[in-house]
């Protein structure tokens, strides 16, 4: 288990993208340069291994799946209106997964961000084009050359609304790409949350591996 759980965090380093940046609390809502980090919480909806999620008032919650945890976490973590996220496991039939079961391909768990949102800051509408705008939708079970179910394209509902938002996005984006979309899209169940050194991993170590998120509104729209 702990060679399959070396190769699995080597091919997650080898195709980080290598652009650093600091965390900063100055204008925290403007995803401006690389320099300025958003500070946002990490524990959306109270999360932990397979308990219930409420969040808290006001709020709601999203949970994604788009390959390697680390980058898409830190890409929603810069979305104005995000106010807490965490990384763990979903969609699978194992309990209590984790990093080494999961790379195993044993387990159905994807990779997947919890998102808590302010709905007043940032719609659903608007998560869902980031989600897509930020990853290749049309590969099964791989990004890039991680290759495995746990890397695979999938939006995780918290009620029917979210769901039929989710299915008018995918459509939208096989339209635009003019080939088919391969995201799953299911109600949410257990999140597992991850092992502590996966939680906002590309802040912890200063490397973001993911550029500036697209699919936001442009300032002023």
């Amino acid at each position: 288990m702990r060679s399959v759980a070396l190769l699995c965090g080597l091919a997650l380093v080898v195709t980080a993208c290598s652009r650093t940046g600091t965390l900063s609390s100055a204008d925290p809502d403007r995803p401006g340069s690389a320099a300025v980090r958003r500070v946002v919480g990490t524990d959306p909806g109270h999360v932990g291994a397979g308990t219930p999620l409420s969040p808290r008032p006001g709020d709601e919650l999203a949970a994604f799946a788009a390959g390697c945890f680390w980058g898409v976490e830190d890409t929603f973590r810069q979305v104005p209106g995000v106010v807490a996220t965490a990384v763990g496991y979903s969609g699978g039939t194992t309990n209590f997964p984790d990093y080494p079961s999961v790379c195993s391909h044993t387990t159905g768990h994807a990779e997947t961000v919890l998102v808590e949102f302010d709905p007043k800051r940032v719609s659903y509408a608007t998560l869902l084009n980031v989600f897509f705008k930020n990853h290749d939708p049309t590969t099964m079970n791989r990004q890039g050359p991680d290759v495995g179910d746990q890397y695979r394209s999938q939006i995780f509902s918290f009620s029917a609304e979210q769901e039929a938002l989710a299915k008018q996005a995918r459509a939208r984006e096989a339209s635009e790409l003019k080939t088919p979309v391969v995201t799953r899209i299911e109600p949410m169940a257990r999140f597992w949350k991850a092992e502590e050194y996966h939680q906002q991993y590309d802040e912890k170590t200063g490397t973001h591996s993911c550029p500036l998120p697209r699919g936001l509104p442009r300032q002023g729209t």
